[in-house]
């Protein structure tokens, strides 16, 4: 018996190894048929390299073992033309083979620098300015040459060369000759900065609607007879553009030039527009965390009466306020001043404050490089009707001062700059006014980079009204605070004087802020931020009130687009802040 289930059992163990033998020859089969799989490819490189290299090629070899070896072979062939641009000239790229996979590793070698510069600049072109060109080349003798820098200093000789006098110049040849064995290059470049110019006729092409002297009056940066410079010639077309009147505008030196005996030549100036329509109207809807949900109307035309007069209207409905309004603008006059006249009707309930005004005025503006300004006169009346108070209604007629300034401090970066304001106004009860005051109030902020990826906001603002008291003064003319862009953390125009069981405006104010964004990619970034402010009648009681939190960033095209969810440390609650920040431009 013992026998033969020892018997039975080898048997049993033959059947279970014959199975385990044609599993196994299976699994060589298939593996056998399966495509090999390739190991990633590490490079090992001082990190600026690593960078550089990771940035500009294309390591992905399609995950196969012959994928693998087109790669290899591409970047062992790369990589040290890659790398010379950054002065690197006897770079390898070296293979090798580890446990871990495969190893392509960068010897640099040393980095070359420059031994001479030699900068010719032909043409007719004054002595003294050909000298101070030359002078001020950027990539100097004794510096590693990279050919970015290189390419950046040819660029600048020719983009003086056609800001002034010279619009046809253009780089004729450069060189960059290296030295392997001296580890130096020897840099050479040639210009030819062509005739000098001066501005011609101004010729404006494509009007059919409007007079070219409407035009001209936007012209104030270019004579005829005088030198040329690219400047005011893009300060015109800027002008231009913004101008109610035009959806394109160009503005370029003709062909039909003439010459004068000492060589300048004098070009027509082609100022070539399209012309929009003159009447448009618009209706949207939208959402603000301060006023809540909208429904609007707006109407504008650009050529009121035939005269060219500016009309934009409008009718706009939100939970919070309710507005009608009308402004004409008349076209800047020889001095570049624009004068408008305009009116609002206003209906609001915020923060238990039930306010209805009529507002009148005119005003004279003018723009003065990156500067804004701007006097007003406007006659205010109002009704106040603040919960659980005492229905009041104000007037005053007010001569108002106002300043705005707007930088890109870095052209082409349009994250990065600052701004600033200043208003002053005021009003008396000798005339049309229930109370005299004064009001002042200015602000100034800046965002600049902490590094590539991340930007610093600092803002800082404040503001007093000068008067016996507050009675009889327009809201308009007194602060309160709290909302989108202001402190966060707190709803909108929560931050003032209390009044019966309302919050009405004080004559103190201040507030600050501070923000940092990190960008995660091109177009989106996460930020945190800290605000404090508070407004109240003595200045002694401006206990500010402080909000903080995180937020999400989102490069739209009209501009920054921000939502923040932000924690009140008065109240102890927290509040979603939407808003869009216009950027520096």
């Amino acid at each position: 018996m013992t026998r033969g289930k020892l018997s039975l059992s080898a048997a049993v163990a033959r059947r279970r190894w014959s199975a385990l033998c044609l599993l196994a020859g299976a699994a060589l089969l298939v593996s056998a048929a399966a495509p090999a799989v390739a190991r990633p490819v590490r490079i090992d490189a001082p990190p600026a390299l690593l960078e550089l290299i990771t940035r500009h090629l294309e390591t992905d070899d399609g995950g196969s073992v012959a994928g693998a070896r087109d790669a290899l072979r591409r970047l062992r062939r790369q990589i040290p033309e890659l790398v010379s641009t950054e002065g690197y000239f006897a770079a390898e790229a070296k293979l090798s083979e580890t446990e871990g996979g495969p190893i392509l590793t960068v010897l640099p070698g040393r980095r070359f620098v420059i031994a001479d510069v030699a900068i010719k600049i032909d043409g007719a072109i004054a002595t003294e300015r050909r000298q101070s060109i030359i002078g001020n080349w950027s990539l100097k003798t004794g510096a590693p040459f990279r050919q970015a820098d290189w390419d950046n200093a040819k660029q600048e000789v020719l983009r003086r060369l056609l800001a002034r006098e010279h619009p046809k110049a253009a780089t004729i040849a450069s060189e960059a000759e290296v030295d392997l064995d001296a580890g130096t290059v020897r840099l050479a470049a040639t210009f030819d900065a062509g005739a000098r110019y001066r501005f011609g006729e101004i010729r404006y092409l494509g009007l059919s609607r409007y007079h070219p002297d409407l035009v001209a009056r936007y012209n104030n940066v270019i004579q005829t007879g005088a030198p040329y410079r690219s400047a005011p010639l893009l300060a015109l077309q800027s002008d231009l553009q913004n101008a109610p009147y035009f959806s394109s505008v160009t503005v370029e030196l003709g062909d039909d030039t003439t010459t004068a005996d000492d060589g300048v030549v004098t070009a027509p100036l082609l100022v070539r527009v399209e012309e929009r329509e003159p009447f448009q109207v618009g209706f949207g809807v939208g959402y603000s965390s301060n006023t809540r949900a909208r429904t609007e109307m707006n109407f504008r035309s650009s050529d009121l009466l035939r005269r060219g007069w500016e009309l934009i209207g409008g009718v706009r409905l939100e939970q919070l306020r309710q507005s009608t309004y009308a402004d004409i603008f008349l076209p800047p006059d020889t001095s570049r001043y624009r004068y408008s006249v305009g009116g609002i009707f206003e209906h609001s309930d915020i923060q238990g404050l039930d306010l209805t005004r009529l507002a009148v005025g005119g005003n004279i503006s003018q723009k003065r490089g990156a500067a804004d300004i701007r006097l007003a006169l406007n006659w205010r009346n109002e009704i106040r009707r603040p919960s659980a108070g005492l229905r009041t209604k104000n007037q005053a007629l007010t001569v108002d001062a106002d300043w705005e300034w707007r930088d890109g401090t870095e052209r082409g970066d349009p994250d990065v700059g600052q701004s600033a304001r200043v208003q002053i106004g005021g009003a008396s009860k000798a005339l049309l006014s229930d109370q005299d005051f004064v009001r002042v109030y200015s602000r100034y902020a800046r965002t600049f980079r902490l590094s590539k990826n991340n930007t610093f906001t600092a803002r800082v603002e404040g503001g007093v009204t000068v008067a016996s008291s507050r009675t009889g003064i327009p809201q308009d003319f007194l602060f309160r605070t709290g909302g989108t862009n202001t402190v966060r953390g707190y709803a909108y125009q929560s931050l003032g004087v209390k009044e019966g069981s309302a919050i009405v405006g004080g004559l103190y104010f201040a507030a600050a802020s501070a923000e940092v964004v990190h960008w995660l990619s091109p177009q989106w970034g996460a930020a945190a931020f800290a605000d404090a402010g508070g407004a109240s009648d003595d200045r002694r009681d401006l206990n500010t009130a402080v909000g903080y939190g995180v937020g999400a960033r989102w490069r739209s095209p009209v501009g920054v687009f921000a939502g923040d969810l932000a924690y009140g440390q008065r109240t102890r609650k927290a509040m979603l802040a939407i808003s869009i920040t216009v950027p520096f431009r």
